[in-house]
């Protein structure tokens, strides 16, 4: 990729074609900002060469005087500075044309060809290499075809041809013009890639954090309101024939819906102060008997076999959100009002098995799309897996395998 303008057929379009071929790559600076007047820089240019070619003239005797001609293209060459920005492709061409009308014309040496370089470097950085080559190439090329062949009919007369060791320095300041100008746009090439790349770095950052909070919410609000619904079934049929069991009920329906939104509002408190510690400690396995008793207010009886072992934080989390996940999908989408859940450990990795005996009570046996996708996405982010599916004599398993020692990354997320 040489910096050239993309064609509208999606291959590369040469500089020289299009009504827009002075422009940068990807806008009037290349990088799609407006591009600023550098009025500041051109102006102390100009009257740095407009100095420095009148100090030369003094000291090349030789050479033609500086005349109102002269002058003109020292004015011209640095004015066109202005647009460097803008249009990078005919200022450096015009530049380049200015400074050799200047040496074909007799005037002395000077900081004349610093306008030029200044020009190519502006091109080569906007991406124009091409252009910028060629155009001191044409300079390079003029000046020796004035000064070793047309040097017998420009002025000023009796002037002899140019050592060619002069044409070797000039090619020597014309390669390092084009390797300095190469340099810049290269590094700013790179700061463009580190800079987009930490642009996509923290979008990625940002979407992990609304997944992993779409998921907190999801596993705690789909927990919650499965077993405020069960209870407001329970509370709305038994509200006439049996009163002391309806407000059993609805003394559920309000315990749960505090637990659930202090729940929330703990997660929203991540988002408004992110980096705090949380206010309360995040749920894990040894709020197992209360996950249990929850699932009993909504009429499934829960067996528990095994121990858990000491869990790092965010294994600790995933390990309850799974058993809390599969539990509700359990009291939502099956039939059966059992369940059973087994911990089992080894020294690399935690084990979890959750059953029930069916049968499915609709089409989302075993529980929606996105509770199974979040159990799967905490379990993946640790290492682990998971694995839901019916059962082959009957109901539905989720099946979870969480290592015991979790990447570093993953702790201090």
């Amino acid at each position: 990729m040489d910096g050239e303008v993309g064609g509208r057929g999606g291959g590369p379009a040469r500089w020289w074609r299009g009504a827009s071929w002075w422009r940068g790559p990807r806008g009037p600076r290349g990088d799609g900002r407006k591009a600023r007047w550098p009025w500041p820089s051109t102006v102390l240019l100009t009257f740095f060469v407009l100095g420095g070619s009148n100090y030369a003239a003094h000291q090349q005797v030789e050479r033609a005087h500086l005349d109102l001609f002269a002058r003109s293209l020292l004015v011209i060459g640095s004015g066109l500075l202005l647009w460097r920005h803008r249009q990078p492709v005919l200022v450096v061409f015009g530049t380049a044309g200015a400074a050799m009308l200047y040496l074909g014309a007799g005037y002395p040496y000077g900081p004349v060809f610093l306008t030029v370089a200044l020009a190519c470097f502006s091109a080569v950085v906007a991406g124009h290499r091409k252009a910028a080559w060629s155009a001191l190439g044409m300079l390079w090329a003029g000046h020796v075809l004035v000064a070793h062949w047309l040097y017998r009919w420009l002025p000023p007369a009796g002037d002899p041809a140019a050592p060619w060791g002069q044409e070797g320095v000039i090619a020597a300041w014309v390669v390092a013009i084009v390797a300095v100008s190469e340099l810049a746009r290269t590094r700013r090439e790179q700061w463009a890639r580190d800079r987009a790349e930490r642009t996509r770095a923290a979008q990625r950052r940002a979407d992990e954090e609304r997944l992993r909070i779409a998921r907190e919410l999801h596993d705690v609000l789909a927990h919650s309101i499965s077993v405020i619904n069960v209870q407001a079934g329970v509370g709305l049929a038994l509200l006439d024939t049996d009163p002391e069991q309806a407000r059993t009920a609805l003394t559920t329906i309000k315990a749960a819906s505090k637990e659930a939104l202090g729940e929330v509002r703990q997660v929203l408190d991540t988002l408004r102060t992110p980096g705090d510690a949380p206010r309360a400690p995040a749920p894990g396995l040894d709020r197992l008997p209360e996950l249990v008793s929850q699932a009993a207010d909504a009429g499934l009886t829960v067996d528990v076999e095994g121990t858990a072992p000491t869990l790092p934080p965010g294994a600790d989390l995933a390990a309850f959100r799974v058993v809390q996940e599969a539990l509700t999908n359990v009291v939502r989408h099956s039939g059966s009002r059992h369940a059973r859940v087994r911990l089992d450990h080894d020294g690399d990795a935690l084990r979890l098995r959750i059953d029930d005996d069916g049968p499915a009570t609709g089409t989302d046996a075993g529980g929606s799309g996105n509770g199974l996708a979040g159990m799967r996405e905490r379990a993946a982010a640790l290492g682990g897996t998971i694995e839901a599916g019916p059962r082959p004599g009957g109901g539905f398993r989720v099946l979870a395998v969480l290592p015991l020692t979790v990447k570093a990354k993953e702790e201090h997320r």
